[in-house]
C-alpha cells in the first residue's frame, strides 16, 4: 500500500522504518524522543492515488485542492483502489494536495496551527507566537487500511450535530443590561459564556463588576451559564497595583475555568512575558485560581452572511467575506475589506500595526483636526498600499486562499507554560447578529454539521455596530430577537448543542483518548472511544 514513510522537521527529511503487522503499518519513532522538537510531520506516499477523503461536515468530497482535516475533523481517506485509509488515533492534522495525488501529510503542530498572540512593552506591539507543544502519542503512530469501512466520531453530545458556544466580553455590562440580557437568553433558551470584571475599577461608573454586582452575575450561574474571568478589573492601574490584584483575587467560585484577555492589563495571558513574572510562577498563579482555559485575541474571523462555520476553512476567504457584506455601502464594504485583508489574510503583524496606527491617525485629523497627523497619516498609508493592490490586481488568485490563521482550523489546543498544560482556545469575531445568525447562516451550520464559538460583545452601544443586540439601552433589535430565538428553537429540537465554553473543551478533550485498531480480518475496530459516539463508514 506505501512506498515510502518519511519523517520531515526543520533540520530535513528522513526516512522511517514501520513495521507492518497485517492491515496496520506502525512508525517507528524510536530515537525520536526530542522535547525540543515542537514540530514535524509525518510524509507517507502511497502506492495508488488518494481519491477521496471524509470532509470535516462528514460527507465524502474529492481530492480537487488542498485539503485539511483539523484535530476535530474526520481523518479518513479513500484510495482509487477502494481501500480506506485512517490512523490509530486523532491528533495531529492531516493535509493533503492535488498537486501530489498519491501523498498524505501528518502534520503535528505545524505554523500557524497553533497561533497565540503575544504582546510587547513598551508600545504594546503585537507578534505571533506559536503554542509551546509538548509533543506525545498514546500509542506510536500508526495508519490502519481497510477494504470494510472506516470509523468517525461526533464532535457533539448530540450525535453528529452542529455547536454553538458563545464566549462574551463584558466591556459595556451595566447592571441594568446584564439583566435584560439574562433574561432574554432564559427566554431564548440560549446558554453563554459571561465574561465578567472581578473589580469596580473603569473610566465607565456604570460598569458592571462582580465587586457591585455579584447578585446579579451569581443569577447568570444560577441560569446555567457560565461564568469567565475578563481580566480582573476594565481600567488598568499600576503594574504593582495590577500585580497585587492578580496574585491576591480570591475566586468567587471554584468552578471559574476560563479566563479571556481584556486590554493591555500587565498579567494577561498576551503580555505577561514582558514583566519580570516567569513561566513557572505565571502558571502557578493560574493553577491556584484553578484556571485552565485561556484567550488571547485571535479570531479565525469574522462572521457574516455565509460565514459561521469556524471548522470550515472554506468560510475564511476574502471571497466568501466580500459576499457576506456586499449588501453594504461603499464606505463600509471597503473599510471592512481592508481590516479583514490586514487581520485575517495576511495576519501579518507589521501590518496590522500600521493599519491601526492609520486608523489612529486618521481620526486625529478628521475629529480632532491634529494637523500634524497628516504626514504619519500618508506615510502609514503608502505603506499599506502594495499589499493591497497586491490582492486587487490578483483578485482571482486570493480570493479563494483560506485566511491564515483559519487554514488549520483552530478551535482550542494545548499549550505549555513552565510544566503545566493550559487549553488556548480561537473564536469567531460576531457583530453584527442580523447577518451572523439569520436563519440561512443557523441552517448551514446544521447542515456541515459545523461549529464556532463566539467573540462578542452583547452590550455594545455604539451606533455605528450594525446587527447589535440592543437598539436601545433598553430594547432587544427585533430582527435580532428573531434569530435567537431561531437558534434557541434548533437547540432544542438537539440539531444544535449550545454548550459553554468549559463543557465544550471537557467533551472535546476525549479526542485526545481515542484509539483505534484494525482486526485479522480487516476491519477497523474502536479499542477506546472515550464517551464519545461514534458511527462506521463504509
Amino acid at each position: 500500500m506505501l512506498d515510502s514513510i518519511s519523517i520531515v522537521t526543520t533540520s530535513g527529511s528522513q526516512s522511517r522504518p514501520c513495521l507492518i503487522a497485517g492491515h496496520k503499518v506502525v512508525i517507528d519513532l524510536s530515537g525520536f524522543e526530542n522535547p525540543e522538537i515542537q514540530s514535524f510531520d509525518l510524509v507517507f506516499t502511497f502506492k495508488h492515488a488518494i481519491s477521496e477523503i471524509r470532509n470535516h461536515d462528514y460527507n465524502w468530497l474529492p481530492v480537487t485542492g488542498e485539503h485539511v482535516a483539523s484535530g476535530f475533523s474526520p481523518k479518513v481517506i479513500r484510495l482509487s483502489n477502494g481501500i480506506f485509509v485512517q490512523p490509530n488515533f486523532a491528533g495531529g492534522i492531516w493535509e493533503i494536495k492535488k498537486k501530489q495525488p498519491r501523498v498524505l501529510f501528518w502534520r503535528f503542530n505545524p505554523k500557524d496551527a497553533a497561533p497565540l498572540t503575544v504582546y510587547t512593552k513598551p508600545h504594546n506591539d503585537k507578534k505571533l507566537a506559536k503554542a509551546n507543544s509538548n509533543i506525545s502519542f498514546p500509542e506510536n503512530p500508526a495508519l490502519l487500511f481497510s477494504a470494510k469501512n472506516a470509523i468517525e466520531f461526533s464532535r457533539s453530545v448530540y450525535p453528529f450535530s452542529a455547536i454553538a458556544c458563545f464566549t462574551d466580553h463584558c466591556d459595556f455590562d451595566t447592571p441594568e443590561s446584564l439583566q435584560l440580557q439574562r433574561e432574554f437568553f432564559r427566554d431564548c433558551g440560549v446558554k453563554v459564556t459571561k465574561g465578567f470584571f472581578m473589580n469596580h475599577f473603569s473610566k465607565r461608573a456604570d460598569n458592571a463588576s462582580f465587586e457591585n454586582d455579584a447578585a446579579e452575575l451569581i443569577a447568570w450561574k444560577d441560569d446555567g451559564h457560565e461564568l469567565a474571568y475578563h481580566s480582573l478589573s476594565q481600567s488598568i492601574k499600576t503594574d504593582e497595583e495590577s500585580f497585587g490584584d492578580f496574585s491576591g483575587f480570591v475566586p468567587p467560585f471554584p468552578d471559574i475555568p476560563t479566563w479571556i484577555d481584556h486590554g493591555y492589563q500587565p498579567y494577561n495571558f498576551s503580555l505577561y512575558q514582558s514583566s519580570v513574572m516567569t513561566d513557572a510562577v505565571y502558571a502557578a498563579k493560574l493553577r491556584s485560581k484553578n484556571i485552565h482555559t485561556l484567550w488571547n485575541y485571535i479570531d479565525s474571523g469574522t462572521a457574516t452572511t455565509g460565514v459561521i462555520n469556524q471548522i470550515n476553512p472554506d468560510d475564511f476567504t476574502l471571497g466568501r467575506f466580500y459576499e457576506g457584506i456586499k449588501k453594504l455601502k461603499f464606505s463600509d464594504r471597503a473599510g471592512m475589506m481592508i481590516k479583514s485583508i490586514m487581520f485575517h489574510y495576511y495576519a501579518d503583524e507589521q501590518l496590522v500595526t500600521g493599519y491601526k496606527r492609520t486608523a489612529g491617525h486618521f481620526k486625529k485629523l478628521a475629529h480632532q483636526k491634529k494637523i500634524s497627523s497628516l504626514v504619519p497619516l500618508f506615510q502609514n498609508i503608502i505603506k499599506l498600499a502594495g499589499p493591497l493592490f497586491k490582492i486587487a490586481l490578483h483578485w482571482n488568485v486570493h480570493k479563494n486562499k483560506p485566511f491564515r490563521l483559519a487554514k488549520y482550523a483552530p478551535v482550542f489546543f494545548r499549550h505549555r507554560i513552565g510544566a503545566d498544560d493550559f487549553y488556548v482556545f480561537q473564536t469567531l469575531e460576531m457583530v453584527d447578529f442580523r447577518k451572523a445568525l439569520c436563519s440561512d447562516n443557523i441552517n448551514k451550520l446544521i447542515f456541515e454539521n459545523g461549529l464556532f464559538i463566539a467573540h462578542t460583545y452583547f452590550s455594545v452601544p455604539m451606533a455605528y455596530h450594525t446587527g447589535r443586540v440592543f437598539s436601545t439601552p433598553d430594547t432587544i433589535d427585533a430582527e435580532v430577537s428573531k434569530n435567537f430565538h431561531y437558534l434557541g428553537t434548533k437547540i432544542k429540537e438537539q440539531k444544535i448543542w449550545n454548550p459553554t465554553l468549559n463543557e465544550l473543551v471537557l467533551f472535546l478533550n476525549n479526542f485526545e483518548k481515542i484509539l483505534l485498531d484494525v482486526d485479522h480480518d480487516g476491519t477497523i475496530i474502536v479499542k477506546q472511544a472515550a464517551s464519545l459516539t461514534y458511527r462506521t463508514v463504509n
